[in-house]
């Protein structure tokens, strides 16, 4: 009974736990396509691809060089580049960093 409870809990501090990685944006060559989710993309949405989070969670991501954070809905999948974790909405990215520069070093959490 107690080596269930506990893998109970720490299945759930594992799913609430903060990760760190990189994020990226979609160019505008993806506005009015489908993602994986079947929904259309916009870069003015604040959306987000993650390789396994289910569509539809919700994450609030901060750059970790301003401190500043966006909440964003998981609706595709990707980034297919290893160093990364996501790939935001330029709406969601410009919010939170400076689109000049690509990528930034993120942390992401799931909020619902």
């Amino acid at each position: 009974m107690m080596i269930s409870t506990l893998g109970i809990y720490s299945f759930k501090s594992y799913a609430t736990d903060a990760k760190t990685s990189f994020a990226s944006f979609y160019h505008d060559k993806f506005n009015g396509r489908k993602t994986a989710s079947g929904e259309i993309f916009s870069n003015r949405k604040l959306t987000a691809a993650h390789r396994t989070l289910p569509f539809g969670t919700v994450i609030e991501v901060t750059n970790l060089r301003t401190g500043k954070s966006v909440e964003v809905r998981i609706n595709d999948r990707g980034p297919f580049h290893s160093s990364r974790a996501l790939d935001l909405s330029k709406a969601a990215f410009d919010s939170i960093g400076n689109i000049a520069k690509g990528t930034m070093p993120i942390e992401y959490e799931i909020v619902d």
